[in-house]
């Protein structure tokens, strides 16, 4: 079994780059590496206090060993470090690394997310739907983020079509027949919920004083999400954006950092495109919504009506 070995976590923690995008040397590993992350993640621990976990080969070996596993994967006869061994050594470096310079600083509170919002609002007086979280009392407000999302998504697009307000589940066809349907309401479609070229969520807690099983559900439904998605590309070879966006420094940094861990690593496995954090959106969403192809053609292809780009 073949694993891609990576190159030093500096270079490839450029300073140029100031978002966490997927990393060539992580994306085509095998669902073996996968399940070993969580499995040392979970044992070990994804983060502690300010600091997001690393791990050392001894501590990989020991928590192998204490589930009666074997461990020659990691170092071999000579006790050296394998291939395998390396790279999980050095992806739990670069999650940690990646997390803490660009998910932390952009990372924003309910103060901030409403000065952001309050900016774009009035600057581009947008006309698209802005809805509400669903807290009550003195927590319910605007969704900033959700509000953020859909007026850079209608200023870039103009008179283009996107559903900023899905009501209904996606669905794929093939033939004018249903080929998916996925099994979820996703935040937002391009350009519909029927064949759409990309989808997003938004998953934003501010005002949150406490920690549930919310922001596990949260993340545990993107999952849900990505799976399908990846078995549409793969049987079908039909390619849907998929994109995740969250915010709050309470919730994600101070109490979620295991579910930080969770969303790069679900990066990496091909179940998302690309995580935005935070006031990132501001930036990146502009550009990833300029990236799509324009919806004024139908063409069928491979039994699937398509859209294309002019």
């Amino acid at each position: 079994m073949q694993f891609i070995k990576c190159q030093s976590v500096t270079s490839r923690l450029s300073v140029e780059r100031r978002r966490i995008t997927p990393n060539k040397d992580f994306l085509k590993q095998q669902k073996n590496f996968w399940s070993q992350v969580k499995l040392i993640s979970m044992s070990l621990g994804y983060s502690r206090r300010e600091v997001i976990k690393t791990h050392s080969s001894d501590e990989i070996i020991k928590c192998l060993k204490k589930r009666n596993l074997r461990t020659d994967h990691i170092i071999d006869s000579a006790n050296k470090l394998t291939t395998e061994g390396d790279l999980l050594i050095n992806y739990f470096r670069y999650r940690s690394e990646a997390l803490k310079k660009y998910a932390e600083p952009n990372l924003m509170n309910r103060q901030q997310a409403k000065k952001e919002f309050d900016k774009l609002f009035n600057s581009l007086k947008p006309k698209v739907y802005i809805p509400f979280n669903k807290q009550k009392g003195e927590k319910k407000h605007i969704a900033y983020l959700t509000g953020m999302v859909n007026i850079l998504t209608e200023n870039v697009l103009g008179a283009i079509p996107f559903d900023s307000n899905p009501r209904e589940l996606v669905v794929v066809t093939s033939n004018e027949k249903p080929l998916r349907t996925l099994s979820r309401w996703v935040d937002g479609t391009y350009p519909s919920t029927t064949n759409p070229m990309a989808l997003w969520e938004i998953k934003e807690y501010y005002g949150t004083t406490t920690f549930g099983s919310r922001v596990a559900d949260g993340v545990y439904e993107t999952m849900l999400d990505g799976y399908e998605i990846e078995e549409l590309r793969t049987s079908e070879n039909i390619d849907i954006k998929h994109y995740l966006i969250v915010d709050d420094y309470f919730t994600w940094w101070n109490k979620g950092k295991s579910y930080l861990c969770r969303l790069v690593d679900m990066l990496h496995e091909g179940f998302l495109d690309e995580v935005l954090i935070g006031r990132e959106v501001l930036t990146r969403w502009p550009e990833i919504v300029k990236s799509w192809p324009k919806p004024s053609t139908m063409s069928t292809v491979g039994g699937r009506e398509r859209l294309l780009q002019p």
